[in-house]
């Protein structure tokens, strides 16, 4: 894996850290798993 700095606003920022606390995980593990539910849904084929 390679580091990866982001500028966030503070509003999604915040976000992310309350889904972090939610699910007792960490922020990068939160910014992953929105980014992967998004290639998901773009990824599926349209029929």
């Amino acid at each position: 894996m390679k580091p990866m700095q982001l500028r966030l606003p503070e509003g999604l920022k915040d976000w992310i850290k309350s889904e972090a606390d939610k699910n007792a995980s960490s922020q990068n593990s939160e910014v992953i798993r929105a980014i992967r539910e998004r290639m998901d849904r773009t990824e599926q084929p349209t029929t």
